[in-house]
This record gives structure tokens, sequence and C-alpha cells, in this order.
């Protein structure tokens, strides 16, 4: 069974930047499209960010648009989620999870998921 293990959270002022990481164990992470997901207390959990498994399309929600990229290196078998300018509502519990299709609204369809990472922007 794939398992994923997101690391690089952390405390970060607002406008500063983290690098978050979700490495892959077990089987070639090349396979799966990879989705970033967070979760704030009392809130839903959203879709951030997604990247296919060649890394030739990728996607993102609105509201992280030109801060966020994602991307990944198939041979470390690792995804990362460059995160910049950062805000306060960036605040959450960042989980990586694998699917076969970048469909960030149909979370159901991503069966592996990591522990989470927690980043909080705060001054």
């Amino acid at each position: 069974q794939l398992q994923l293990v997101e690391s690089g959270g952390g405390l970060v002022q607002p406008g500063g930047s983290l690098r978050l990481s979700c490495v892959a164990s077990r089987f070639a992470l090349g396979y799966y499209a990879i989705g970033w997901f967070r979760q704030a207390p009392g809130k839903e959990r959203e879709g951030v960010s997604c990247i296919s498994g060649s890394g030739g399309s990728t996607n993102y929600v609105d509201s992280v648009k030109g801060r966020f990229t994602i991307s990944r290196d198939n041979a470390k078998n690792t995804v990362y989620l460059q995160m910049n300018s950062l805000k306060p509502e960036d605040t959450a519990t960042y989980y990586c999870a694998a699917s076969y299709q970048c469909r960030l609204a149909t979370q159901y369809e991503f069966d592996y998921w990591g522990q989470g990472t927690q980043v909080t922007v705060s001054s």
C-alpha cells in the first residue's frame, strides 16, 4: 500500500514562505496524481492544488493562485508545495493525497493520505 508522509510545516509570519514535501514509500509516486488539501479548525477540508503523475499538468484553488506552486520529483518520490506570500487564512493542517486524477472537488477519489503537517501563519 502506498504510504505518504508530509513535512515542512511550521510557524511563519505573514508574507513569508514555506515549502511542504510529500514523500511516498512502497510504490513509485509517478503512478499517481498528488493533491494537497488543507483543513483549519472548525472549517471544511478543501483542495489546494494537484499535480498529474507526470507533472505535466497542475491546478490550484483560486485563493492560492500566484502564491503557491506545486511540483514533483518522481526520482525522489516527492511532491512539493512551495507556498509564498503566506496569509493568516492559509493556517491549516496540510495533507497530501494520491489518486489517478486531479479532481480536488471529489476527495473520496484520493485513496491514500498522509498524516498532515501544520502550517501556522501569524505575526
